[in-house]
């Protein structure tokens, strides 16, 4: 993916009418363990930072901003064993879950605690039914939830699976 910023890797998200909405930069190399999500004119909304606590399952931790000390979410994969591709997003504010379910390289669900789907991420698609590259995707989100949230839970699996 391409970044906005020369020397960084990252990628840009568009609404509908094709205003950037969020950017994600890392400014060091691919994949690397400290993500940056920002709004359109650079406001770091989450920090999102690598925690390799066992080689086979690594955690992802979401910090508000760049300045909070606690992180508001941690992803982490629901099982170290097994072909399942899901992760558990625990939020710390309430303890709540969330589940990130893969379904594709570029395909994957957000479910609420209820099981309810809240987002669903796809390659995007042209009128004419032409799939774009691996790294345009569509996202439809939930009018209740935070935009942001979902957002920096869409760069953690770009960044769980190598795409940023």
């Amino acid at each position: 993916m391409k970044s906005l910023v020369m020397q960084g890797n990252g990628c840009t998200a568009y609404d509908d009418n094709g205003e950037i909405v969020y950017r994600v930069d890392n400014y060091d190399n691919k994949h690397s363990n400290e993500v940056y999500l920002m709004d359109l004119r650079g406001k770091v909304l989450f920090t999102l930072c690598e925690q390799k606590m066992c080689i086979c399952r690594p955690n992802w931790d979401a910090y508000e901003s760049n300045r909070s000390k606690t992180p508001c979410f941690r992803v982490r994969k629901s099982s170290v064993f097994g072909g399942g591709s899901s992760y558990t997003v625990t939020m710390r504010s309430d303890g709540n879950c969330y589940v990130l379910e893969a379904g594709g390289k570029s395909t994957f669900r957000i479910r609420d605690v209820n099981g309810g789907v809240v987002a669903e991420a796809r390659r995007k698609q042209s009128s004419s039914g032409v799939e774009f590259g691996d790294d345009v995707l569509s996202l439809v989100m939930e009018p209740h939830v935070d935009h942001s949230f979902i957002m920096a839970l869409v760069t953690v699996y770009g960044l769980i699976k190598r795409q940023i």
